[in-house]
């Protein structure tokens, strides 16, 4: 937690002046007391009444400049803690876009979601509070009892036992409840995640009847939450009750120490009527001071969840070359555009490798063709040119430069993916669009729409151009979807665009359309299909074919039904050979 304090250095002022103004009107109402006594000792003592109206403004006073400093205070506390949350908010999102698809894979999207909203929001309250009552509080609690010592020593003892006394409960039952704060907040994680994937898999649930299963499962996640809670809160409860049972004991000691010492003629009442006022001061502060340590605690508890995800640090380094295109024009024909060196792919705490010693080249201009069994690999292949994960071996070199060399900004620019799962976002089909290039002219847009094959359904929507998108694209078909994610691929303008397997919702008409189209983009551009048909990568320039993350195959469509078993088993699959012969 005490890391992210750093996000208060530009409220430094506000810092300072919140729990001073809070300690200002501590000092006012430490006076409030003795105001009283000397009302009781003074005023009504000598029946005199001017004197009693005297202390009457005196004490409204004191109430009217308290109140003053307290909203002074709660507004400088406020916008220091706002401030702190949105700085706080900011450098967490922005240190998660720097992860790699291995650390978004391992700490879970439901996890992170929960540190940026509810996290951020309890330690956001926790600052707010500290602010305003954690010098406050011990403030009030230390300076009734000197005040005590100043109205009498003897009787003021009694504060010197309540307070520790008071102390070990507060403190003991802040450290018991600490860690049990962070264990609730795991449970949420659980909640939400259930909770996100309810809602994103709706259809499903509902398609296989599943609803009173998930409904089983939620309520059981929800229930381990709500038992966590309650554990912690009873051991929060009890605070209140023994803190209360301890002042009402020291004020019953009081009243009677004060009785005896009235009686012997070294108190007056108005000074027992002040002890009595500060031992009240006590309780309230101290009722005050165990609400603000629960929400301290899970504020800190909180904090060190955001700090935890602050300390994790990429596996990915960045590199400083940039892309250069003179560079990579120059060495047309003599560099190969991708070139795949005996590399090798073990995800994170995975037990087997996903890809093992593959080698090959592709040249500037060609089109390759992936094709492979479910799980032979072909998405982590594909995965490893834009680098979203990092070979565990083996070199991977685009343009003859090693691919870790790269500014990752740089590469990825240059670079079009259009992903297995179609993703549109809520907005304008244009918006959409400009996610490749957000300073596209209206003729690339159109140029991307004809070679993707979405101008047809475009030009059909009302607005074309403006026709909102729900979110997730909920209000289009799967192969409009993929369309249009292959169009705003294409308005980058790529030097090498990969197609993983996104054009499976496509007919076969379509499919063909589309992949003539692209051919007939750029000589100079190198196309990545990764496919399931064997029809969408026959004609490729180069076919190379996976089996359990080997390369079993690779060459022309011609060679690979020649000499490849592999090949032959998924091409022989989808076309009879009698087809396949008259073909």
């Amino acid at each position: 937690m005490k890391s992210l304090l750093i996000y208060l250095k530009d409220y430094k002022k506000e810092t300072i002046l919140a729990p001073l103004f809070k300690m200002l009107e501590a000092s006012f109402e430490l006076l409030v007391p003795l105001v009283m006594a000397a009302v009781i000792d003074v005023g009504i003592a000598r029946q005199d009444r001017p004197y009693i109206v005297k202390m009457c403004l005196v004490l409204i006073a004191l109430g009217i400049i308290g109140l003053v400093c307290s909203i002074t205070a709660q507004y400088f506390s406020a916008k220091a803690a706002a401030g702190f949350g949105t700085g706080v908010r900011h450098a967490l999102f922005e240190h998660i876009q720097n992860f790699t698809f291995t650390e978004m894979d391992t700490i879970g999207s439901s996890t992170l979601i929960t540190r940026m909203t509810s996290d951020i929001n309890q330690a956001q309250s926790g600052v707010n509070l500290v602010l305003r009552l954690f010098l406050r509080s011990p403030f009030i609690v230390f300076g009734a009892m000197l005040m005590a010592f100043t109205v009498d020593v003897k009787a003021a003892l009694i504060f010197v036992v309540v307070i520790p006394l008071l102390s070990v409960i507060v403190f003991g039952i802040m450290f018991i409840t600490m860690p049990l704060y962070k264990k609730v907040q795991a449970h949420l994680d659980s909640v939400l995640l259930t909770t996100r994937e309810n809602l994103a898999g709706a259809r499903v649930i509902r398609a296989f009847n599943k609803e009173a299963d998930e409904r089983k499962r939620f309520e059981s996640e929800n229930q381990a939450l709500t038992d966590a809670q309650k554990f912690v809160g009873r051991i929060s409860g009890l605070m209140n009750p023994l803190t209360y049972i301890i002042v009402n004991g020291g004020i019953i000691a009081l009243i009677y120490a004060g009785a005896l010492r009235v009686q012997a003629g070294d108190l007056t009442q108005g000074e027992v009527v002040a002890l009595i006022n500060y031992m009240s001061q006590i309780l309230v502060e101290l009722v005050k001071l165990a609400n603000l340590i629960i929400t301290v605690t899970k504020a800190v508890a909180c904090g060190n969840r955001i700090e935890t995800v602050l300390k994790i640090t990429p596996e990915m380094q960045n590199g400083e070359k940039e892309w250069n295109p003179t560079a990579i024009l120059k060495g047309k024909g003599s560099v190969p555009a991708v070139e795949f060196s005996h590399v090798s792919l073990t995800y994170k705490d995975a037990a087997a490798e996903s890809l093992t010693d593959l080698s090959f080249r592709v040249e500037r201009g060609q089109t390759v063709g992936i094709i492979g069994g479910t799980g032979s690999g072909k998405s982590s292949l594909v995965n490893l040119i834009p680098r979203f994960y990092d070979a565990t071996r083996g070199e991977v070199k685009i343009f003859g430069e090693n691919i870790k060399d790269y500014d990752v900004e740089s590469l990825r620019s240059h670079i079009g993916v259009v992903l297995q799962k179609a993703v549109l976002f809520k907005g304008t089909i244009g918006d959409n669009l400009r996610w490749g290039n957000e300073n596209a002219a209206p003729e690339e847009l159109e140029e991307a729409l004809a070679v993707s094959q979405a101008k047809e359904f475009v030009d059909a929507k009302p607005g074309r151009l403006e026709f909102q998108i729900e979110q997730g694209g909920r209000n289009l078909s799967g192969g409009q979807k993929q369309r249009l994610t292959i169009a705003r691929a294409l308005v980058r303008r790529p030097d090498i665009l990969i197609l993983d397997d996104s054009a499976s919702a496509l007919d076969f008409a379509t499919d063909a359309a589309l992949r003539s189209a692209i051919r007939g983009m750029r000589d100079d551009l190198t196309v990545f299909i990764v496919s399931q048909r064997a029809a969408s990568i026959q004609y490729a320039d180069q076919i190379i074919v996976l089996e359990d993350g080997k390369i079993a195959g690779a060459g022309t469509h011609a060679e690979l039904l020649a000499g490849c078993p592999a090949y032959q088993e998924i091409y022989y699959s989808q076309f009879p050979k009698e087809v396949a012969s008259n073909g």
